[in-house]
């Protein structure tokens, strides 16, 4: 099995998994997202503390012992939104492990992620988050190709066959994509996207084309 480790190996599951993401209130202390494994147990956690601007502009992705993992952070002056990660605590002069990028500040746009090893990898990432539906996708220079990684989508509670609100979402992985990153990226989604869906229609990215 392929292995893609950004963060840590062991957030690299051997087989495909459904995480399960929650999302927190907007308005009280502890803003922020939970993330499940298949059993229901805390893999991931994301807490912010206050309206402070700031917070949005920097996030950590934290282990259930509250262990950062981590940090992304806004880069400033960015014309497209342009995040980056770093590994566990930034700190200055810390090299961020990947960048994340909108191709585009007008309307909806895929976005780039380049991850910083050695050879260099390539992310794509399309569709649209505030529908909470999109593809996680490798990318190869060489041909042009597209290996789907992971999606984003509703989640549907079993027992009544219903689709559950937007703050309740499945983060689906192949095989040897490390979680951790995939959560980072999902947080940048969240915040170069906030909760504004536009009006066009839903497509889902992993669909075959009509």
């Amino acid at each position: 099995m392929r292995s893609d480790v950004v963060v840590e190996e062991s957030f690299c599951f051997k087989e495909e998994t459904q995480l399960t993401v929650l999302k927190t209130s907007h308005f009280f202390v502890g803003d922020g997202f939970s993330v499940y494994d298949t059993k229901g147990k805390v893999l991931f956690r994301v807490d912010s503390y206050g309206p402070d601007s700031r917070l949005k502009d920097e996030l950590v992705l934290m282990d259930v012992s509250g262990k950062c993992l981590l940090t992304v952070r806004r880069k400033r002056p960015s014309l497209h939104q342009r995040w980056e990660g770093f590994l566990g605590e930034r700190c200055d002069g810390k090299k961020p492990i990947f960048s994340v990028r909108r191709s585009s500040i007008l309307g909806r746009s895929s976005v780039t992620v380049e991850v910083y090893g050695n050879p260099r990898e390539e992310y794509l990432i399309e569709g649209s988050f505030p529908h909470r539906c999109c593809a996680f996708y490798k990318t190869t220079t060489t041909n042009e190709s597209k290996e789907p990684v992971a999606k984003i989508q509703r989640k549907v509670d079993s027992s009544t066959n219903v689709i559950l609100g937007k703050d309740v979402f499945s983060l689906c992985l192949k095989p040897g994509l490390d979680a951790a990153f995939a959560m980072g990226l999902v947080l940048v989604l969240d915040r170069i996207n906030g909760d504004y869906a536009d009006d066009g229609d839903i497509t889902d990215p992993t669909s075959p084309e009509p």
